[in-house]
């Protein structure tokens, strides 16, 4: 298959990437340019083994790291509150957070566009996770009924500088520290100490009003029924720290709050 018809498909997804990365669509696409000039002067940097996706944004990332910054004539400021956040992102953890979180890579996929080791990209995911918090910080409520995997949530959280303001071990518990607390945040397990749901007690806490909600579960297909709506926001248990830094990142960098029904899915 030929350059460009790998290529190709990848570039839109490219763009939206680069307009993260720099700020505006002007200033991306002058680096989307750069690279096509790159690959027309010299196929040969373009390595057709793989995933050719990876290839494409490892090559980018090589053009990005490497160059000064390219002039456009577009100045003004990002429109949006998210595109301001990214862009309080030192460079290199923006890097990372971007490729993992809105543009899907795995891990390991993010260290070889990177070209780092994989324990340097988890570094620089919970350095991205702490930049962020220092921008939102929040109030957060965990729902689990195992306080060591409470605990461990717990000290996460704290470290991306948001205050955790309790951890309910049953439906009832939930409902009254959400009501009483208001917090920004839920992290839900999904089955709890004395047999309650931890979605029903969700369901509840929504009703009352939205806010972004992670669940942190065993069970996962009981979530992922492939039925509508299904939740935004899943981590499987047993969980990665660089995982969770991530997913509660993501979950309020993109202000993203989900309706009552978002959690109606058993």
């Amino acid at each position: 298959m030929s350059i460009s018809a790998l290529v190709a498909p990848q570039l839109p997804l490219l763009r939206r990437y680069a307009r993260a990365l720099s700020g505006t669509q002007a200033s991306g696409d002058a680096y989307v340019v750069a690279l096509l000039e790159a690959l027309i002067a010299d196929p040969a940097v373009f390595e057709k083994a793989g995933n050719p996706r990876v290839s494409l944004y490892k090559l980018f990332s090589q053009i990005w790291n490497s160059a000064q910054p390219l002039a456009t004539a577009e100045e003004a400021d990002p429109a949006s509150p998210t595109e301001r956040r990214i862009g309080g992102i030192t460079p290199l953890p923006r890097q990372a957070f971007l490729l993992s979180v809105v543009e899907g890579f795995r891990p390991e996929e993010v260290a070889t566009i990177l070209e780092l080791l994989l324990e340097d990209c988890t570094a620089l995911m919970v350095s991205a996770g702490q930049e962020i918090g220092s921008q939102i910080a929040t109030r957060v409520l965990i729902i689990e009924d195992e306080p060591i995997i409470s605990m461990d949530l717990e000290v996460l959280v704290s470290g991306l500088g948001h205050a955790v303001v309790g951890n309910a071990r049953t439906h009832t518990e939930a409902v009254m520290l959400a009501k009483s607390t208001r917090p920004g945040l839920v992290l839900a397990d999904i089955r709890l100490a004395d047999g309650s749901s931890g979605l029903e007690a969700v369901n509840e806490i929504l009703e009352t009003f939205d806010i972004p909600v992670i669940f942190i579960t065993a069970y996962p297909e009981s979530l992922l029924t492939g039925k509508r709506p299904e939740p935004t926001f899943l981590i499987t248990k047993p969980f990665r720290e660089e995982t969770v830094t991530a997913v509660v990142s993501q979950a309020l960098f993109f202000g993203e709050t989900p309706t009552a029904q978002a959690g109606r899915v058993a």
